[in-house]
């Protein structure tokens, strides 16, 4: 493969120079293969963006590559900037290799949608979307049983405070039928006292409007992210000397549906 591979998230980048650092560590058999120069880390092609002015410069060139960037479920991040020059584009493709959360841009993405707003602006998604499920960093139903099995003095108790509702449901049913061991799923404000029985002690009963008020919140953190980053895009196209009175207008109306997006989380 002649493309060259772009590390685009300064996380990663970090990470990878951890793992440099640390090859001691690896099994014997990655060393042998990295003394054979199959170097995972470190392969012709492999680059690496630090600054957000090389990030910035891939949506410039039109070489095919491949560009590795975060966050995963594509709500903040170089990867909204890379999804607003690429989804469009009928010959890119977007892999996505972990767990989307319903409510955000990459489970829109992955469950059909035909168009998304990044940055107030609405985007065709016609690019060949594909999901590996496979490298998600959770244990899945069968692993989570084999963890269980493989205790030789068996819980008396097991909480499950992770994954969505009916997967939990699901899990629970099955850990009780096949090794009878009691479980919990708690719920918000619960408090239990371990002993030799389970009991629970306290329950904080979680007010509705309380809720909403969080759900208010959490849309307006989300809406700051989108102006810290459309603030640096826009000065940048602004302070562009070939600027077109209809480019001024795209701008203006982006700013405006944004100014919208504000006021339906204040008024809500």
């Amino acid at each position: 493969m002649s493309a060259p591979v772009y590390v685009d998230s300064p996380l990663a980048i970090s990470a990878t120079e951890v793992f440099k650092e640390n090859t001691n560590l690896f099994e014997d058999e990655i060393k042998q293969e990295i003394m054979q120069g199959d170097n995972p880390l470190e392969f012709p092609g492999l680059k690496f963006t630090i600054t957000s002015d090389e990030s910035k410069a891939l949506n410039e060139d039109e070489t095919p590559s491949i560009i590795i960037s975060a966050s995963g479920m594509c709500e903040v991040g170089r990867i909204k900037h890379h999804l607003k020059h690429n989804l469009w584009k009928p010959n890119s493709t977007i892999l996505f290799v972990g767990y989307q959360a319903p409510g955000t841009l990459g489970y829109s993405i992955v469950n059909g949608a035909k168009k998304v707003k990044i940055f107030g602006e609405e985007i065709a998604v016609n690019a060949r979307i594909e999901y590996i499920e496979g490298y998600s960093g959770h244990a899945d139903q069968e692993w989570l049983m084999n963890f269980i099995y493989s205790f030789i003095e068996k819980p008396k108790q097991i909480f499950l405070v992770h994954g969505e509702k009916e997967s939990q449901d699901v899990l629970k049913e099955k850990i009780e039928t096949e090794t009878d061991i009691p479980v919990l799923i708690p719920e918000f404000g619960e408090t239990y006292e371990l002993g030799e029985k389970v009991q629970m002690t306290n329950k904080i009963e979680r007010k509705v409007q309380n809720t909403i008020k969080s759900e208010i919140l959490g849309r307006l953190e989300k809406l700051k992210d989108e102006l810290k980053d459309m603030e640096s895009y826009v000065k940048e196209d602004m302070s562009n000397q070939n600027l077109t009175d209809t480019d001024i207008f795209r701008i203006n109306e982006k700013i405006k549906d944004l100014e919208k997006q504000i006021l339906n989380v204040i008024e809500g």
